[in-house]
């Protein structure tokens, strides 16, 4: 879906954060990918490499929703109340995947760190909406 976008929006610290999650989780997942995507002796796959893919589609969804929020004139709260609920949910899957073996688990505290700058963004962005 397209949305158009207000001339502001990309100066605004929550969304250049939201982008910066994005494409950090998409490097995340890459190089996650790789190391769990290898066959264990049953022949299965690592299960967190699920989580993987998570990461990215909760982190591309960020933008779009901060998007939506900047242009709806009366139920902000919805938005924002999405933002919260993806940003836990980032949280949570970080959390799994720096149980997982693989070498790319070193950068998930990038990530986590990157998801509480992100927070309080959000909570000073959601009190000028």
């Amino acid at each position: 879906m397209f949305y158009k976008i207000p001339p502001h929006l990309p100066e605004l610290p929550v969304y250049q954060k939201a982008m910066d999650i994005f494409l950090l989780s998409q490097n995340i997942s890459n190089y996650l990918r790789d190391d769990l995507s290898i066959l264990n002796e049953e022949g299965n796959e690592d299960e967190n490499i699920y989580f993987s893919g998570d990461i990215v589609q909760q982190s591309v969804a960020l933008a779009p929703e901060i998007i939506k929020a900047e242009l709806e004139l009366y139920s902000k709260d919805k938005h924002i109340s999405t933002l919260k609920k993806l940003t836990k949910r980032l949280h949570k899957n970080c959390i799994r995947l720096e149980k997982s073996n693989s070498n790319g688990r070193d950068y998930i505290p990038v990530l986590r760190k990157e998801l509480k700058s992100f927070k309080k963004l959000q909570r000073i962005w959601a009190l000028t909406l």
